[in-house]
């Protein structure tokens, strides 16, 4: 009789080992030993614009949550972004990434045309390339995660009309000349102007992405043009950090700006920014992560075409905002803004 006890003991265990210890995508326990290594080399626009730097984050948090939940793959991201924008250095990381045998490339394209070429080595070499924020359409990239650029600068231009109450000059902060999502923000905003035939489009004024050369820019333009009214501005650079806060008058000239990283909140508080376009950039590194293992573990069919939706935070939501940052992660918010 203890034999038999013994045996029956002995199947059971031996199948509670193949039911839980063998199975590919558990949540939990070692991985095996012969566990795969994926490696996604992340090559965002720079890595001195915080906007990026969020995504970074978005994409390590994701290759972690992944790599725990499915025991056969390690996913780690190498992050090889230019310090400044420079679409050339893009292309050489984008070469250098295939000749380390790199098993995806995620990018965010400074200048289309100099990266298409560079893509589409690495796809003939193998290697699955995904865009997000800045695309490369006409390449051979996969899939592509962000916004609907013209619509964003539709958006940016009818809310600043209603700011200056449809009339009056208003200038527009462009960025790098050279980068696809800028320009069709800009060409967003430029198609909506039109529609208000009493404002005055003076300009679209280009500089490097950078909170200094942002702001001596705008300032520039507003010796120009003393009764400025507003701007549209299709990156947050200006907002980047503190030094326009003593440069500008609250509320003289209204200011409506893409992107609402936890440093831009206090100009929407003393109504320096009106209205701040939220993107989750978060989710720039999360989705792409996410999008490359379903492409290349999963081999799931993914969608070739991925939009985030954008937020206007203003006084009014600034505190739901705030709330949905700390929620993402971000720790640098201050806490009386959660309240409100």
């Amino acid at each position: 009789m203890k034999i038999k006890y013994i045996i029956s003991f002995s199947v059971v265990l031996i199948s509670l080992v193949f039911l839980y210890g063998c199975g590919e995508d558990q949540e939990t326990g070692d991985k095996p030993a012969g566990v795969k290594k994926i490696v996604i080399t992340m090559i965002a626009k720079s890595s001195a614009n915080p906007v990026f730097l969020t995504a970074k984050n978005g994409a390590i948090s994701e290759a972690k949550r992944i790599s725990e939940k499915y025991k056969k793959i390690d996913v780690t991201i190498d992050w090889n972004t230019p310090e400044t924008e420079d679409a050339l250095e893009q292309v050489r990381r984008i070469r250098n990434a295939i000749k380390d045998k790199t098993d995806a490339i995620i990018v965010s394209c400074s200048d289309q045309d100099s990266l298409t070429s560079a893509i589409n080595e690495a796809v003939d070499a193998g290697i699955p390339v995904m865009t997000f924020d800045s695309d490369s359409p006409q390449s051979k990239r996969f899939a592509f995660y962000g916004p609907d650029d013209i619509a964003m600068g539709e958006s940016v231009m009818k809310r600043l009309a209603e700011l200056i109450d449809g009339r009056g000059k208003i200038a527009v902060l462009g960025g790098n000349i050279n980068a696809p999502n800028l320009r069709e923000r800009v060409s967003g905003i430029q198609k909506a102007a039109a529609e208000y035939p009493e404002i005055e489009l003076v300009g679209v004024y280009y500089h490097a992405e950078n909170e200094t050369e942002s702001i001596r820019e705008m300032l520039r333009v507003q010796e120009l043009y003393p009764d400025l009214k507003g701007w549209a501005m299709v990156g947050g650079w200006p907002t980047f950090g503190r030094e326009l806060m003593n440069k500008v008058e609250p509320g003289r000239i209204k200011i409506v700006a893409v992107d609402a990283l936890p440093v831009q909140l206090e100009y929407v508080e003393k109504n320096i920014v009106q209205v701040l376009f939220g993107q989750p950039t978060f989710k720039w590194g999360t989705v792409s992560v996410e999008t490359v293992i379903d492409k290349i573990y999963r081999d799931k069919k993914v969608n070739p075409i991925n939009r985030l939706n954008t937020i206007p935070v203003t006084i009014d939501n600034l505190g739901g905002w705030s709330r949905q940052l700390k929620a993402w992660g971000y720790q640098d918010i201050p806490e009386k803004y959660y309240g409100m």
